[in-house]
């Protein structure tokens, strides 16, 4: 199963828009693996970097980013966005995997390029319990752009989502 995560409840039908940041691009639905799901379980505008060990880490950066954890994904907030988080409600829409192709890998990113319609629609308002369910520790910080630097120039596999609404940038 493939998902997209809004805070609108009533979405009938996923139309391919281009993104912001690909104005050269075509249009597309976008769409997040069951594994990666979770950096979505998150206001829309909730600036977060998203971690997670992977083969190639080195032992050293598992120490630096996971060394007093068991876990091996991570996700950071900042403080300003902890009671939104807390207190917010999303809605997950579970979407038919044959309308899709892989786009990247490392992130989980599927894309359509003709209209999409939900499966099913599930309302999720126990965020922080969902994200932890899901054996991933979450940080909460006063800036994300400190550790976006040493994430930056580590081994970890990383998501960094919403990073223009962090403080600092």
């Amino acid at each position: 199963m493939l998902y997209h995560f809004s805070e609108e409840p009533d979405i009938h039908i996923f139309e391919p828009r281009v993104l912001y940041t690909q104005k050269d691009e075509h249009a597309k639905v976008w769409a997040i693996d069951a594994h990666h799901a979770p950096h979505y379980y998150f206001p829309r505008e909730c600036p977060r970097i998203c971690i997670e060990a992977g083969e190639s880490t080195t032992e050293e950066d598992v120490d630096i980013f996971f060394g007093m954890s068991r876990a091996r994904r991570m996700i950071a907030i900042e403080a300003g966005w902890y009671e939104r988080v807390k207190t917010g409600c999303i809605y997950r829409y579970s979407l038919d995997p044959a309308a899709f192709q892989l786009f990247d890998a490392n992130a989980g990113y599927y894309i359509a390029t003709k209209s999409v319609a939900p499966i099913q629609v599930d309302r999720m308002d126990d965020l922080i319990p969902s994200i932890l369910q899901e054996d991933i520790e979450l940080r909460v910080t006063p800036s994300l752009m400190p550790m976006k630097e040493r994430v930056l120039s580590s081994t970890v596999n990383f998501s960094m989502i919403r990073l223009r609404n962090a403080v600092g940038r």
